[in-house]
């Protein structure tokens, strides 16, 4: 999970609507090389990305022919704080682009690419080129905002077949709200704590959503704006910082959440300990669920990167609010053995956190769960 101060610098971000976390091209392009087949004859909408400077409307628009794309569109919102150094780049015919236009959204449409100059290989300088002898690639200022949520982007969100952005992480429920109401297919970077958000809890439960190819537990570096006060690294003059709490998800098929996890332990209350909310166990690793039980089970929240919807179902978490039958909140035995033996922090009788008594009598709150169960086999009538 991430450090505290990520932790930190994301709650300030969130409160304070400073979004501006920019995804490194080596990130994307060792995720979205995965889903190449996918993205052929499909319209993608990066409506998070200014155009000039996204990492997003490069890679699409460098592999737009090696994807076999039909369309690719990219927008950006009003105000954006980085400085469009390639603004000079792309100054089309048709389109006046005065200094005080630098910080009003655009709106970029690739239809064609191809080796303009021929050079042997497919550049930006070839993009801005075909933008400006090709009627059917664009660039234009828009309307409105750029906001993902103005009735322009959502026009051009209900022409797309895939949204692949690093949408606000101030903004992220309204963001999936609205690619879920349109029912679009979408490739997103997020945050961890963002899996325990109820719509997106949901999505999980009912294999909408799913995490990426990358590692989650690895994390990744982002550049920030020059004025960014916190960060953790310098590279060739750009600010970046690293969030070690930020994943992939989409609605795209995953392998590997088609691959089933080895169970090797056997269970024995002994060894488990048990809800005090219902009928069920505590694990601390995804490694520990035991191949002989079949109730509830709490797992820690980085268990959906290993979920197989065909070995388990997913059927709650208290951090969601979505509870499994029998759920219950926290006895006044539990509250009073959990402070007697020396714990602090608010808690009170009622309660829905996951909580959970050891055989050793030891009461304890584990750190955001999700409550799962295992699902039978042929082989496992019998256990």
């Amino acid at each position: 999970m991430a450090n505290n101060n990520t932790n930190k610098m994301l709650t300030e971000a969130k409160k304070t609507k400073k979004d501006e976390f920019y995804t490194r091209l080596e990130d994307i392009e060792k995720e979205l090389c995965n889903y190449k087949n996918c993205f052929k004859n499909k319209v993608v909408f990066c409506n998070c990305d200014d155009p000039y400077e996204s990492n997003f409307f490069k890679y699409f628009a460098l592999n737009f022919n090696a994807l076999g794309l039909k369309k690719m569109i990219c927008t950006c919102y009003a105000g954006s704080p980085i400085i469009t150094e390639q603004l000079s780049l792309f100054d089309v015919k048709g389109l006046v682009l005065k200094k005080e236009d630098s910080k009003k959204p655009y709106k970029i449409e690739i239809c064609s690419v191809h080796d303009f100059n021929k050079d042997g290989a497919i550049d930006l300088i070839d993009i801005k080129s075909i933008i400006e002898e090709n009627e059917n690639n664009s660039l234009s200022l828009l309307k409105g905002n750029g906001d993902f949520r103005s009735d322009e982007c959502v026009e051009l969100l209900k022409e797309s077949d895939i949204v692949v952005t690093n949408p606000p992480f101030s903004l992220f429920r309204e963001f999936i709200s609205l690619i879920n109401q349109y029912n679009k297919d979408f490739v997103l970077i997020s945050n961890i704590n963002a899996l325990t958000y109820k719509d997106v809890f949901k999505m999980f439960m009912e294999d909408k959503i799913r995490t990426g190819y990358t590692n989650f537990n690895v994390g990744m570096y982002f550049s920030v704006p020059d004025n960014t006060p916190k960060f953790h690294r310098i590279e060739n003059g750009k600010k970046f910082v690293r969030v070690a709490s930020s994943c992939w998800l989409t609605s795209l098929p995953v392998e590997k959440h088609n691959d089933y996890l080895i169970l090797y332990k056997e269970y024995s209350e002994e060894k488990y300990p048990k809800l005090q909310n219902c009928k069920g166990i505590n694990v601390e690793t995804y490694n520990d669920i035991p191949d002989n039980y079949f109730d509830y089970i709490a797992v820690p929240i980085t268990f959906l990167d290993k979920y197989n919807p065909n070995q388990f179902k997913i059927v709650g978490s208290a951090e969601a609010n979505i509870l499994p039958d029998g759920w219950k909140g926290m006895t006044k035995e539990f509250v009073d053995l959990y402070y007697k033996q020396g714990n602090t922090g608010s808690i009170r009788i009622g309660n829905r956190l996951t909580c959970c008594i050891s055989s050793k009598g030891i009461a304890s709150i584990p750190y955001k769960r999700v409550i799962i169960i295992r699902k039978r086999n042929e082989v496992d009538e019998n256990v």
